[in-house]
């Protein structure tokens, strides 16, 4: 299998600090076809003055690795951006003028509330917690599907769709499927009406939790309304994380009857055969 990780970090993200070869050297050892650099774009005011996100020096240390490495493997530029709708004018300017392998969309932010603040969801219980969450990605991505409707396709993959599911575990103790059925059909049909791609993110794995994000029944039910492909990401901040628990997440694929993997390059989609 020709296996590509277009989910990971470096030091060009706030909140990691590996050198990008390290990343490729562990994507080499584990035997990747491909990885793409997905460093954070976080435009809410109150996480602007963090972001790290510098293009041109991105744009510089992917070059010295494609210089090294790019004959032995795939090596991306992407990006990873928080869906902030107040700022979506700057983000889509900031995308057009500049180039990319794939661009990355995730809600990390529910309602004007950092999913990933404890202290925002005092009282609440996980599933109203998940509940919250799921129609934040609803909203954010039939806002994405209305702009495919009218000519705009900014964005190619939905990172961990039930990303609440992360820090349910960690503020309550929550491993569980998720019981939204209706929530989850919202966004599994917002991504096929805005060509996003659902990944299937295996950080809460190396957490010990009992599914991906999201989980094999969601999986299922994408294929079950059309779906063909999906991308695989391991939102790895440590090198040794790269491309890890991808054999399970390619499992579920196959189980639930999706053969290809989404890649993208110079943002365009390449299905590759996981079968």
């Amino acid at each position: 299998m020709r296996l590509y990780d277009q989910h990971l970090h470096t030091w060009n993200s706030f909140d990691c600090k590996t050198p990008p070869e390290q990343n490729v050297a562990e994507a080499l050892e584990k035997g990747l076809a491909g990885l793409t650099f997905t460093d954070h774009f976080d435009t809410h005011p109150s996480e602007w003055p963090e972001c790290k996100y510098d293009d041109a020096k991105i744009a510089r240390e992917i070059d010295a690795l494609r210089d090294r490495f790019g004959d032995r493997i795939f090596i991306g530029k992407g990006i990873e951006v928080c869906y902030q709708p107040e700022r979506m004018d700057f983000i889509l300017e900031f995308l057009a003028k500049h180039t990319f392998d794939v661009v990355l969309l995730s809600v990390h932010w529910a309602h004007g509330k950092p999913v990933h603040v404890r202290e925002h969801f005092d009282g609440m219980d996980p599933h109203t917690f998940i509940h919250d969450y799921l129609t934040a990605a609803r909203d954010a991505t039939a806002h994405i599907a209305h702009m495919q409707e009218h000519g705009g396709h900014p964005f190619h993959i939905l990172g961990h769709m039930d990303f609440a599911k992360r820090y349910a575990n960690r503020y309550w103790g929550f491993d569980e499927p998720i019981n939204e059925p209706q929530l989850i059909d919202e966004i599994l049909r917002n991504c096929l009406r805005a060509n996003l791609i659902p990944e299937i993110n295996t950080s809460t794995l190396r957490n010990k939790m009992a599914e991906p994000m999201p989980g094999k029944d969601t999986v299922q039910r994408y294929a079950d309304l059309g779906g063909t492909c999906m991308s695989l990401g391991s939102d790895a901040h440590s090198p040794q994380y790269v491309g890890e628990n991808f054999d399970d997440a390619v499992g579920i694929m196959r189980s639930a009857g999706i053969k290809h993997l989404a890649v993208f390059r110079d943002g365009e989609m390449k299905p590759v055969d996981v079968d």
